[in-house]
């Protein structure tokens, strides 16, 4: 058995740009919710499709389904493609498919495979701040700017430093930017539950009280409030197409705007009139894209921010009326304004930004007049009109998707709720039709910053599912989330470094790239294009990149290389717009009872409310404490949770059996006690995905041989870990546990000879104090089961004390899977 699951493993591991026999199956590598719509991509350079297909189970190597290919016709150079639904297999674990000769990379199935996730995207948008960049750690940018276009106060200084750059150049669009701001605030709204504090509100590592997602929501809005200087003075842009100078660190920008190199740039009055476009005018009529953008900022922001900031939120909540009435003073939309090249954001539509501003005015004040207002506005554009659509100029139509709708739907009375319901779906319906054609149901339309036309149709079908409950839409959602993920065409995620273990962009365009920095880690890319989009783009070329030749489609392209700037663009806006889906399919995956503490994926602690110790022991080698510690749980009445290496099934068996048939929980500390990172730099991991895969499948193809199934708990070699090994085991389906830092009783394997010694008296003192001061509930209590010769003094003989001692104090004990919730 442990051959054929090694033999599959290696198989899967050839990674998705590999062919077996002219064979592929796309899945989506992050993983899937148990009861979400789940269809892999076949595709073939043969004509025929197989009759059938596989799901395995990756540990038992059992097949759990079997399913019947649904062919779906040639896609570029494959002849045959094929939808393979699996949708009932909904029992978590790690599973393959396999068709013909083909397997799939392993996926998992879980509650918790978005778990971290709407997080972990937000590293780009820290990667992204301007003014002080904690990525960089560096200032860029702090000379900004020089006034243009306003009336009286053109070339005069006007301080607006911070905020983010849009992509992978330096420029900063109100347009973008407020809609990232706004994405993460509604994000934050609906699921607040799903964000941690990691970071300080400077972008630095360290906790701050504050969830990561509010800090950046705060930066955004600092940055919107200082591009709102007075009253009735919006601006719309800080600098211009002069920015495309190469590649290089923002902090070291050669771009000249006319007074001199790095030393201040050009920001854009909101004049409503229209302003340069290389050689013509944009075609500017109004105001009202941009200060509705502003309107609905301020005033949900207000509210976002008035427990963490209280006399911010009251500043800019008072800044929300100005911003609306100056969309209705000036309505029509604000574009952007180029000098060197022609191309623009080239915004076509208002009465969204409007529609949204007057909900947000009317949930901030009440007054009825901003909702009929907001009914007024959203009559005027149904539907978005890039959906369904083949084409459009480049954000056309933006927000891609219409928020303000769904606040309509959601709030408003039978009639109005009906009406924009009905509009949600039509939307929808009109992009379901389109992709009916496609091999993986994908109607997006493939122009610049298609993933960003993606991810808006995902938000789209949550909010309509979430407020109908009509699930006839369910599998393209998925589809379009999978798509994301690398159920693509190409095999490749499309969210950079998520996950870990799977295919992502490694060269996207970006000075990160270019200068060897890292990568961009949690952008989005731009995805991507129609090829004749493609052809006709200058100064793009695939040198030193993945070209993916043999999978383009034929009408669209994508390609993981740092020269195309088409496709493989992170964008700031789109990585935004992940926040509310990232963050829903968590909460969707997260058990109801879940109150589990976690660190970096790992749970370190159970229910922190309820008075339960769970005892854990481990061992590598070694099993002197065998006897007395079995011997104290079955006279305590209680069960422990034993975690051994591959070297300690071999060794003992018969203690291992003897667990087992006591009803212990017995899992696996690996096979061969790898260590994962080094002591000293946690974040850093010194063995490859591979190998961490094969060690753990060769331990649990020995538990298996004592009956040991579905063991979904495991604590890692040395209780040492970091989160990307911790994102490999999720992979794998399975759940890493540590114990509870603080107690030292993790320290009994220490002897009198070291610089650290633990005794047991100093030992059990710690614990006591603990349980004195805070308490212990929700403990993980490890103990060694067996420790060197040299230390006489051991720990486990102390147990039966302990288990009487914590006893008379209220607590009982569980096992790890009973423990936690």
């Amino acid at each position: 058995m442990l051959k054929k699951i090694l033999i599959a493993l290696a198989a899967s591991l050839i990674g998705t740009t590999s062919a077996l026999a002219g064979e592929w199956i796309r899945i989506n590598q992050l993983g899937y919710l148990p009861g979400a719509s789940k269809v892999a991509v076949y595709m073939s350079t043969e004509a025929a499709v197989p009759a059938s297909f596989e799901v395995v189970d990756v540990f038992s190597g059992k097949t759990v389904y079997t399913g019947t290919p649904k062919a779906t016709g040639p896609l570029g150079e494959m002849k045959a493609t094929a939808r393979l639904d699996f949708s009932q297999v909904s029992a978590p674990g790690a599973y393959e498919i396999h068709v013909s000769k083909a397997v799939s990379p392993r996926f998992p199935v879980g509650n918790d495979v978005f778990d971290g996730a709407a997080d972990f995207v937000l590293n780009y948008m820290r990667q992204q701040r301007c003014g002080w960049n904690p990525f960089m750690k560096d200032s860029c940018h702090v000379k900004d700017g020089y006034i243009r276009y306003h009336p009286t106060k053109e070339g005069q200084f006007l301080d607006v430093h911070g905020g983010w750059h849009d992509a992978s150049d330096c420029l900063q669009y109100t347009t973008t930017s407020a809609n990232a701001i706004y994405q993460m605030m509604f994000a934050y709204q609906q699921n607040p539950e799903a964000f941690k504090d990691n970071h300080k509100a400077d972008g630095t590592k360290g906790a701050n009280g504050i969830p990561d997602i509010v800090d950046e929501i705060y930066w955004g809005l600092q940055w919107l409030d200082r591009m709102n200087p007075e009253p009735g003075e919006f601006y719309n842009q800080i600098a211009d197409d002069r920015d495309h100078v190469g590649m290089r660190e923002p902090s070291k920008d050669q771009a000249d705007y006319g007074w001199g190199v790095n030393n201040g740039r050009p920001v854009y009055f909101c004049s409503g009139e229209p302003q340069q476009r290389k050689n013509l005018m944009n075609q500017t009529t109004g105001v009202a894209s941009t200060t509705g953008k502003f309107a609905s900022d301020f005033a949900l922001g207000a509210k976002i921010l008035a427990p963490f900031y209280p006399e911010f939120a009251a500043k800019i909540g008072a800044k929300a009326e100005d911003a609306y009435s100056m969309g209705r003073k000036k309505p029509g939309v604000c574009q952007t304004a180029s000098v060197v090249s022609p191309y623009i954001y080239e915004e076509d539509n208002w009465v969204d930004d409007m529609e949204l501003g007057a909900l947000e005015m009317y949930h901030r004040t009440g007054d009825a007049k901003y909702w009929a207002e907001a009914i007024e506005y959203a009559r005027r554009e149904p539907v978005t009109p890039w959906m369904g659509a083949d084409s459009a100029r480049h954000y056309q139509w933006y927000p891609f998707m219409n928020m303000g709708h769904y606040h309509l739907a959601k709030e408003g009375n039978a009639r109005v709720s009906a009406e924009f319901i009905r509009n949600l779906r039509s939307g929808i319906q009109r992009t379901f039709e389109k992709a009916q054609s496609s091999p993986f149901l994908y109607g997006i339309p493939s122009i610049w910053c298609s993933n960003n036309l993606t991810t808006a149709m995902i938000t789209q079908c949550i909010l309509y599912r979430q407020l109908t409950g009509d699930r006839t839409y369910e599998e393209m959602e998925g589809a379009l989330r999978d798509w994301l993920f690398g159920c693509n065409p190409w095999g490749v995620s499309m969210i950079v470094e998520l996950p870990k273990g799977g295919v992502y962009p490694t060269q996207p365009h970006s000075f990160i790239i270019s200068l060897h920095l890292g990568n961009t880690t949690g952008g989005l890319v731009d995805g991507p294009v129609y090829s004749t989009i493609f052809s006709s783009l200058k100064g793009v070329n695939m040198e030193g990149g993945k070209n993916y030749m043999e999978f383009q489609p034929g009408n669209m392209v994508y390609h993981d290389s740092t020269h195309d700037y088409s496709t493989n663009e992170p964008t700031m806006d789109g990585t935004a717009s992940l926040t509310f889906p990232l963050s829903a399919y968590q909460m969707e995956g997260r058990r109801a009872a879940d109150k589990n503490v976690r660190n970096d994926g790992c749970i370190i602690r159970t229910n922190p409310k309820e008075k339960k110790i769970s005892l854990v022991f481990t061992a590598a080698d070694k099993a002197d404490g065998a006897e007395p510690i079995i011997s104290a749980l079955k006279k305590a009445g209680i069960k422990g949770s034993f975690f051994f290496t591959g070297e300690f099934y071999e060794k003992f068996p018969e203690i291992i059996d003897r667990l087992v048939s006591e009803g212990h929980y017995v899992g696996s500390h690996s096979y061969g006690h790898l260590l994962y990172a080094p002591w000293d730099k946690r974040d850093s991991t010194i063995i490859s995905h591979r190998e961490f895969d094969e060690d753990i499948l060769k331990s649990y193809a020995l538990m298996a041989a004592h009956g040991i199934n579905g063991a979904r708990y495991f604590i890692p070699p040395y209780e040492h870990y970091n989160a990307e090994v911790a994102s490999w085991a999720r992979q794998l389906g399975l759940q890493m546990v540590n114990y509870t830092p603080g107690t030292t009783t993790n320290g009994d394997y220490t002897t009198p000879d070291m610089p650290r010694y633990f005794s047991s008296k100093g030992i059990l003192d710690k614990v006591y104090s603990i349980e004195k001061k805070s308490g212990l509930n929700g403990y993980i209590l490890l103990i060694h089961f067996g420790t060197d010769d040299a230390r006489k003094d051991k720990l486990y003989n102390h147990l039966p004390s302990l288990i009487r001692t914590l006893k008379k104090k209220g607590y009982s004990f569980l096992s790890i899977p009973d423990a936690v919730e």
